[in-house]
């Protein structure tokens, strides 16, 4: 994103499930530390089980040690897109494509705090909570993942 005090980088962690951003890191560079302190606060937030896949492009960011250590400290397994196949990976292209359409063309961005403010609010205020997904059945990912939750109690009952 660019910001008349330079570029700021966003690193985000994506519910495949419920499509709803669960993590996200925005800084001035594209080190390894930006993708992994998205995947803290995912890890903070959900609390995932050992076993969890873990998905992600072949990006530095993803492949690093330091990464692929936190994947590792928390028992998740990560799966990488093959080569050149930026379709594995289309939940995040789409995410992006979206965030680009609706919140970062539509803005000028004197600093990376500002960019930093309105990308935290078109998430958490917009995104997960209002923005409807057809793949989703035309819910947001916070009432799908709501449902989703309903349904399984109702099973265990």
């Amino acid at each position: 994103m660019r910001t008349w005090e330079g570029w700021a980088y966003l690193a985000t962690v994506i519910d495949l499930s419920s499509r709803r951003v669960v993590g996200l890191a925005m800084a001035d560079h594209l080190r390894a530390s930006l993708a992994a302190e998205a995947l803290a606060m995912a890890l903070t937030q959900r609390r995932p089980a050992p076993g969890l896949v873990f998905h992600s492009d072949r990006g530095c960011q993803y492949t690093s040690a330091e990464f692929r250590g936190l994947l590792a400290g928390h028992g998740l397994v990560q799966s990488l897109s093959r080569p050149g196949q930026c379709w594995d990976n289309a939940v995040a292209e789409s995410f992006f494509a979206t965030l680009k359409e609706e919140l970062l063309y539509r803005g000028v961005w004197p600093t990376r705090a500002a960019a930093r403010r309105a990308i935290f609010e078109y998430v958490e205020v917009f995104y997960n909570r209002q923005r409807m997904h057809s793949t989703l059945g035309y819910l947001t990912p916070v009432a799908y993942e709501a449902r989703r939750r309903d349904l399984i109690e109702t099973q265990a009952a």
